[in-house]
C-alpha cells in the first residue's frame, strides 16, 4: 500500500492538471485600441515552447509601459489563460505580456523561475521591435505568481537561473506588484506547503536551495519599488510572509507599499476591495512616474 500511494499523489495531480488546461476561460476584453497576439514564443526548452499572449495599444505615439503579468497555481496548475483582468492597465496604456511557464511535472523548481526570468529578457531584447519601454516594465503575480514575479524582478542581473537565456546583462524592471506571494520559503513550515512540496520535492530539506528561490534573500538598497497586498487571515500562505518581506524592503530602504486586507483570505477579495487594490497600485505607479496620472 506504501509503494502506492507516490503513485496515487502522481496520478490525482496528473488529473488535476488535466482539468485545468480544459478550462475555458473568458476572453480577455480588449479594448478597440488595442492588437493582440496569442501564444508569442519566447523560448524553448528540450520539446517545451515557453509562450506568452501580447496585448498592444496600436495609436501609441511612441514606447509604452509594459506590464507582465504571471499567473498562479502553486506552481503545478494553472494556465495564463486564467489571468484575463487588465482593464486597469489598458486604460492607462500599457502593453501587457501574460505569461505562461512550465509547472511541476514539467519542471520542478526552479524551472518556473527560469522561465519567468527568460520571458522577461525576451521582452526586453525585443522592446524596440514592441514599441515598450524598457526602463518601464513592471511584473506582476498572484500567489504563487506573486513569488515568480517578485523573485525575478529582485534577481536584477544576477544570472543564477538564467542558463536557457544567457548572455544579457540588461535586466531589470521598474516596480514589481506581489499579490500574496510567498516571499521566504526557508520557512515552510508557517504555511500550507503542500503545492511548495510539489514543486521542490526533496529539496524541502535543502536550505540552501530553499534560500537560493526565495524572494527576500535577493532584497537590496538597489531593489525595484515593490507593492505588496495580503488579507491577513490567509489560510495558504501566511500573511507573515509579507509582512516580513515589508520589514526587509524597509530596512534595505526599497521604496515600498504593503497593503493589508482585513479579514481577507488567499485573494478571492470583494469587488470593492478589488478596486481599492487597483487604485492603490495605479497610485503607486503614478508616483514612480510610470504612468502619467
Amino acid at each position: 500500500m506504501k509503494k502506492l500511494l507516490p503513485l496515487l499523489f502522481m496520478l490525482l495531480c496528473a488529473t488535476a492538471f488535466a482539468q485545468e488546461t480544459q478550462t475555458e476561460y473568458p476572453p480577455v476584453k480588449v479594448p478597440a485600441n488595442y492588437s493582440a497576439k496569442f501564444n508569442v514564443i519566447y523560448n524553448v526548452v528540450d520539446d517545451w515552447k515557453g509562450t506568452l499572449d501580447l496585448y498592444q495599444p496600436t495609436d501609441a505615439k511612441g514606447p509604452v509601459p509594459l506590464l507582465i503579468d504571471v499567473h498562479g497555481g502553486g506552481w503545478y496548475h494553472g494556465v495564463k489563460e486564467s489571468h484575463y483582468e487588465f482593464d486597469v492597465f489598458f486604460n492607462k496604456g500599457y502593453a501587457v505580456a501574460n505569461v505562461e511557464y512550465r509547472l511541476a511535472e514539467q519542471a520542478r523548481a526552479p524551472g518556473a523561475i527560469e522561465d519567468v526570468r527568460c520571458a522577461l529578457i525576451y521582452l526586453i531584447k525585443n522592446a524596440k521591435e514592441l514599441n515598450v519601454d524598457p526602463n518601464k516594465i513592471v511584473i506582476m503575480g498572484n500567489s504563487s505568481g506573486g513569488h515568480l514575479a517578485l523573485i525575478t524582478g529582485l534577481l536584477g542581473n544576477n544570472h543564477v537561473f538564467d542558463k536557457n537565456c544567457k548572455g544579457f546583462d540588461g535586466v531589470k524592471v521598474m516596480a514589481i506588484i506581489d499579490k500574496y506571494g510567498g516571499a521566504d520559503l526557508r520557512r515552510p513550515e508557517k504555511w500550507d506547503t503542500k503545492s511548495l512540496k510539489i514543486w521542490v520535492k526533496d529539496k524541502i530539506i535543502n536550505p540552501a536551495f530553499m534560500s537560493s528561490i526565495s524572494p527576500i534573500t535577493y532584497v537590496s538598497s538597489d531593489s525595484p519599488p515593490v507593492f505588496i497586498v495580503h488579507g491577513n487571515e490567509d489560510p495558504t500562505i501566511d500573511y507573515q510572509q509579507s509582512v516580513a518581506l515589508a520589514n526587509t524592503l524597509e530596512e534595505a530602504g526599497v521604496v515600498h507599499k504593503f497593503m493589508t486586507i482585513k479579514g481577507g483570505g488567499h485573494g478571492q477579495f470583494s469587488k470593492e476591495e478589488n478596486d481599492d487594490i487597483n487604485n492603490n497600485i495605479i497610485s503607486f505607479l503614478e508616483k514612480l512616474g510610470i504612468n502619467k496620472p
